[in-house]
């Protein structure tokens, strides 16, 4: 037997998923974050889930892992220290930004802080015109100064972008090139490696955030796999923002990549999820220990957008524009919220209770797991109305203090607004679903789509005990809790294929483009991605190159991707891709103009290493089917005597109505009234609401 095994750090626990590659049975493992150095969390799960499932490290085929390294040293302001190079008389290219705003009536609001110190940005003597045209040559004499000068202020790395390097890199090239044999000890990245596009405060912005948490990743990235290595498990892949997991080498490359790691791999493990059942429309709903997260799934396909900001404010439109550092990297679309298990509830000045964003993380952690928490959370509100197992959880792995969790939350919640324990909890639940419902309005509503269309797929730790009560409040019907919920980020890395991709800008129109100026391009790209599939060792007939063009009409300031035929490029490749856009911009913004002139922005190439698909199943444990009774808090009925089962014991001819609570070692399932569970032969839990259909 072999295994595939994916780690997912998360804001209170570190998740392991493993499964069998021939049966899909899947075997789960919890361990808490460990934020001083997640590292360690990442080993202490790893070695949790082989003893578990008695799993010899030989036998794993695969290591995915989604990290957070790249997200949380923008966010702390942790990152290297970092130099910036541009043409001169830019030096404030990344201070004067964009001028977008979150309100923009808001005449106070602070811009990011500049990740790149305005005495560590440098200039040199060169210029490129707009039509790629040498107008200043690149004054190499000035080199040896610049060299002297990066020494003396101590800097780890540096980004280089100059003006209209995306049409012609040589000068680029040539100072990256003096750069690094002068500087071999520092990390140097140049943006026409990075991303040679269009714009360039987003260009020299991308650019700078890589620069910036390069050295960390680096640094992180190798003593993980010098660990794994040592303990005789395969070379670790890191899972993409995009969807898709690359090696580590080409990972450093371009360290924005990894950004949104985490949530990438939740909607592919749902895309799975959705296919293996047969759902074509499916909203994926993951809430863990410090956020919730929302993304929507039509016939397959899961949309990514290349606009986004890191680093900025915590907004449910997944970022607020002007308050992070952009980054042009394709990142699945998704909204999010600060609402998860140890989102710590809080009164305001004017009285009013709130949830969010503030979070107990996995230190001190909730005040029911005992160890230090004092402050009452979400997790806690849950333990006292009964939905949490008041005794323990992970299988009583992680004992619950109960009687703590009420105190904490009379004290800070229930006595200043004249509530009893329960009233306190319950308004908690209410406060932190409105926000979470918001993030599902987002994606769905916002988007066009009518949510009582969708099937929902509930996971995360929290998810599957909030997802029938937020289903009903937005007409969805049916709620489904794969195998391994609490996991099952995790489980969307060892599901991912490999994939890397690559773009640069091609300005012309349709109507003027030179064919042959194309092909090339194209394949300079595909060269490109074929040497990265073989480099990680995919074999040919595994590998995947699909083409893409970035267009827009005339005089319009963003773009839309659409696919390019396979094959020769040809009057007849020009004449559909004329045609795709037409469409997606019919469907997009509801109006298209077959007349008006379109323009090709950039070219783009997903290099795909396919892996084979995998069924998942959860594995029936019958020595461990066990039930018992107690009292958990329903809306409109209060407390009431409720049936309480292991999921790990459940045959598929199974089928309980709620209100009942199905618990399991990683995540526990909420079945309120009006709700029916049934099992699958799968081993997946299919809901349905009995007021919409049948069950």
């Amino acid at each position: 037997m072999t295994w595939r095994v994916g780690i997912d750090i998360g804001g209170t626990f570190t998740d392991v998923a493993l499964v069998e590659e021939s049966t899909g049975r899947i075997g789960i493992a919890k361990v808490p974050t460990t934020p001083r150095d997640f590292a360690q969390g990442v080993l202490d799960g790893l070695d949790a889930g082989l003893t578990r499932g008695g799993i010899d490290p030989g036998a794993v085929s695969l290591l995915s892992h989604a990290t957070t390294v790249v997200t949380n040293a923008l966010l702390e302001g942790k990152g290297a220290t970092t130099a910036s190079i541009g043409t001169r008389g830019f030096r404030d290219l990344l201070e004067l930004r964009r001028s977008m705003r979150t309100d923009l009536y808001d005449l106070f609001q602070d811009s990011p802080p500049v990740i790149v110190p305005r005495r560590f940005r440098y200039e040199i003597t060169e210029r490129i015109d707009a039509q790629g045209e040498v107008v200043t040559p690149l004054a190499e004499d000035e080199v040896p100064a610049l060299v002297e000068a990066l020494r003396a202020a101590g800097v780890q790395t540096v980004a280089v972008s100059l003006l209209f390097s995306f049409l012609n890199d040589a000068h680029e090239r040539r100072l990256g090139a003096m750069l690094r044999a002068a500087l071999p000890e520092m990390q140097v990245f140049l943006s026409c490696e990075v991303l040679p596009e269009i714009r360039e405060f987003e260009r020299a912005s991308t650019t700078a955030v890589c620069a910036y948490v390069g050295p960390l990743l680096q640094s992180y990235l190798g003593r993980l796999q010098e660990a794994v290595s040592a303990a005789g498990l395969p070379a670790l892949h890191v899972m993409g923002s995009s969807g898709g997991v690359v090696d580590i080498a080409e990972c450093l490359r371009m360290p924005a990549q990894a950004v949104e790691s985490g949530p990438a791999a939740g909607v592919i493990a749902a895309a799975l999820a959705g296919e293996q059942l047969g759902e074509t429309r499916i909203i994926s709903f993951d809430m863990g220990g410090t956020t919730a997260k929302a993304s929507v799934i039509v016939d397959g396909e899961i949309a990514v957008t290349a606009d986004y900001e890191v680093g900025g404010a915590t907004h449910a439109k997944r970022w607020a524009g002007g308050t992070g550092h952009p980054i042009r990297v394709p990142v699945i679309d998704l909204a999010e919220v600060s609402s998860g298990g140890g989102s710590i509830a809080w009164i305001d000045p004017g009285g009013s209770l709130k949830v969010g964003p503030r979070s107990a993380g996995a230190l001190p952690g909730p005040v029911a797991y005992g160890k230090g928490g004092t402050l009452p959370t979400v997790t806690d509100a849950n333990v006292v109305l009964g939905y949490l197992n008041p005794v323990s959880l992970l299988d009583g792995a992680l004992p619950i203090d109960r009687d703590g969790a009420e105190r904490a939350i009379i004290e800070h919640i229930a006595a200043p607004l004249g509530l009893t324990a329960i009233e306190a909890a319950a308004r908690i639940l209410e406060v932190v679903d409105a926000n979470m419902s918001g993030a599902l309005n987002i994606v769905s509503v916002e988007r066009g789509h009518d949510p009582r269309e969708f099937t929902m797929i509930a996971f995360g730790g929290a998810g599957p005990v909030h997802a029938m009560t937020l289903a009903s409040g937005l007409g969805i019907s049916r709620v489904i809790v794969p195998p391994g919920p609490g996991a099952f980020s995790a489980l969307g890395l060892v599901a991912s294929d490999l994939k890397r991709e690559y773009s640069r800008t091609f300005y012309t129109t349709l109507a003027g483009l030179d064919l042959g100026r194309l092909a090339e391009a194209y394949a300079s790209m595909e060269a490109q991605g074929v040497a990265m599939l073989a480099a990680a060792g995919v074999d040919p007939g595994h590998r995947s190159l699909k083409r893409f063009a970035d267009l827009r009409y005339r005089r319009q300031a963003y773009e839309l991707t659409v696919p390019v035929e396979d094959g020769s490029v040809t009057p007849e490749t020009v004449a559909a891709l004329a045609e795709a856009f037409h469409s997606k911009h019919l469907r997009t913004y509801g109006h298209a103009n077959d007349r008006e002139p379109i323009q090709v922005v950039n070219l783009r190439l997903t290099a795909a290493g396919r892996r084979p698909a995998l069924v998942l199943r959860q594995a029936t444990e019958p020595a461990a089917a066990r039930e018992n009774w107690r009292d958990v808090w329903f809306p409109g009925l209060g407390l009431t005597r409720t049936r309480i089962v292991w999921r790990g014991g459940l045959a598929p001819s199974f089928a309980v109505t709620g209100p009942a609570i199905i618990e399991s070692l990683d995540s526990t399932t909420v079945v309120p009234p009006a709700w029916t569970v049934a099992v699958n032969a799968d081993g997946f839990l299919i809901a349905q609401e009995t007021t919409h259909g049948v069950a």
